[in-house]
């Protein structure tokens, strides 16, 4: 539960703070599916929050089907389904080219970054807003590809569809070996920054459709520049 005992911010409401927390660990991977959080007094307890934002933030994430709560359980992150992990299990690296990464992201994300826009949170626009921050300081490539992972995941956790969230997830791991070369220089990173700024600015206005389509530029770019960088894939 690393980062928790550094939660402090109130800029939204307590339990959308909570939320964007969540999330934000989640995307980072800080957090992993089947994670079991603390119990309800000791979480509210390390987050310096009341029981009762907290149950309104349980909530929230629940109805988004980001949690799952069972009396005797507690409170699990929900995992990416058996049958999608074992697609993964068969996918050998050797056969994620760049093509195919690209042609993947390209058919699946344009739609993510619409749904968020119609459907993302104050919470999500907040966690979304924290990741921007962060990818546009000076970051290594390990660093940038972590951000751009965040970000990206972000927006599928903001579509509310836990089909969508699971695929999303899958290809995150399939691509993540690629996507890498795409960071590797200074001048990517920063394309790759001020590609998510346009996303992001197309989902906090709700603007669906400008969403799919800054998403599709930014894929675009992002393909263009480690084909420039890497001409054998």
């Amino acid at each position: 539960m690393d980062g928790f005992d550094a939660f402090v911010r109130r800029s939204l409401n307590v339990s959308q703070e909570i939320v964007a927390h969540i999330e934000t660990l989640i995307s980072d991977g800080s957090l992993e599916p089947g994670a079991k959080l603390p119990p309800e007094r000791e979480l509210a307890q390390v987050l310096n929050v009341s029981r009762v934002s907290l149950r309104e933030a349980m909530h929230e994430l629940e109805v988004k089907r980001v949690v799952e709560r069972k009396p005797g359980r507690g409170t699990i992150l929900l995992e990416v389904p058996s049958h999608a992990q074992a697609l993964y299990d068969e996918m050998p690296e050797s056969d994620r080219t760049l093509r195919d990464v690209a042609e993947l992201r390209e058919t699946i994300e344009p739609k993510f970054a619409q749904l968020a826009a119609e459907r993302a949170t104050r919470a999500t626009i907040h966690a979304l807003e924290q990741v921007l921050e962060k990818s546009g300081r000076e970051l290594s490539q390990e660093e940038s590809l972590k951000a751009d992972i965040s970000f990206h995941m972000l927006l599928a956790q903001a579509s509310q569809n836990p089909l969508m969230v699971a695929l999303n997830t899958l290809a995150n791991t399939w691509t993540e070996s690629v996507r890498s070369f795409s960071h590797e220089t200074s001048e990517a990173r920063r394309a790759s920054h001020e590609g998510h700024q346009l996303i992001f600015d197309a989902v906090q206005n709700g603007d669906g459709a400008a969403a799919r389509d800054a998403m599709l530029a930014h894929l675009t770019d992002v393909a263009e520049l480690t084909k420039r960088s890497y001409p054998s894939f």
